[in-house]
């Protein structure tokens, strides 16, 4: 299955960034915690070339703190700082401004040396639809210049928004990538909700959720929905006692699936099925093996 989702604005938004990168010191790249690589754009990279880049792990209040813990290793491994931080509480919220100021210190000496003393940090914000970058904006500024919403592909234009700490921000629109080759990533973005819901059916996205956090997280399921986690069942079976439980019910007892699944998705955006991270850093070794696997 490949899923392909590159709206107009999107490719407008690729070019717009590549316009304005020599115009900031350097990159906040956000990702979701819950799911790094899977909302890791790999055009990024190319776009922002050798700019200093700070990646903040967002949403981490919903991820595993064991998993992000494990992924801040990953990143720091290939010579990339990465920082979570929860928006809502404001968790890691203070650091961004020293962590950026660390990055940026050869350049800011440099201007030091030629006698410019007052030079304001220019960051340029980026990552896919969903992932937080208004969010983040609204709460490092302490007001609310840049829209949000709980549906991607909110902010279609670029805006710079000025700090009190001696820093400017350039929000970006949401970028994904033409298509996703890889179903797994595609479901995970799904999920998250990266992608809006008319791409995949309500319905396997929840199937995908249940499946996975049956298997990883069973217990969870035992504390939200009543479900022991010792009767091994199939993700199908799983939906439908969550719709009787739910009383997701139709005219004539038919259980009704979509909306169960509908259920399952707000429950896990919201965090009360709890803390659950759709990936883990061993999790992208296993899955290149199989693909490779299916290849030969």
């Amino acid at each position: 299955m490949t899923i392909q989702w590159f709206p107009g604005h999107m490719a407008k938004a690729r070019r717009e960034v590549e316009e304005k990168l020599n115009q900031v010191d350097l990159v906040f790249e956000l990702l979701d915690a819950r799911l790094p690589l899977s909302s890791r754009n790999p055009m990024i990279g190319d776009l922002i070339r050798k700019k200093p880049r700070l990646i903040l792990l967002t949403k981490s209040d919903l991820a595993d703190r064991e998993a992000t813990r494990l992924w801040a290793g990953f990143f720091r491994s290939d010579q990339v700082q990465a920082h979570p931080v929860d928006i809502l509480s404001g968790a890691g919220i203070k650091q961004i401004g020293s962590i950026s100021r660390e990055l940026v210190k050869e350049k800011l000496a440099s201007q030091t040396r030629k006698g410019i003393r007052h030079h304001r940090i220019r960051a340029m914000v980026v990552g896919v639809p969903n992932v937080g970058k208004s969010a983040l904006i609204n709460r490092l500024s302490g007001r609310s210049p840049a829209k949000t919403g709980d549906r991607p592909g909110v902010t279609r234009t670029q805006q710079w928004i000025k700090l009190g700490n001696g820093m400017e921000l350039l929000d970006t629109p949401g970028i994904l990538w033409p298509k996703f080759d890889d179903p797994q990533v595609g479901l995970r973005l799904a999920a998250s909700g990266a992608i809006k819901e008319e791409v995949l059916s309500v319905e396997e996205i929840g199937l995908y959720l249940l499946n996975y956090i049956a298997e990883r997280y069973p217990d969870l399921l035992r504390d939200r929905y009543q479900l022991n986690p010792q009767e091994k069942r199939e993700a199908p079976l799983l939906l439908e006692e969550v719709g009787k439980r739910r009383g997701c019910m139709r005219k004539g007892g038919e259980i009704d699936l979509e909306k169960a699944a509908e259920v399952v998705l707000r429950d896990y955006r919201s965090g009360r099925l709890g803390r659950i991270s759709l990936e883990f850093p061993m999790d992208w070794g296993d899955e290149t093996d199989e693909r490779e696997g299916d290849n030969l």
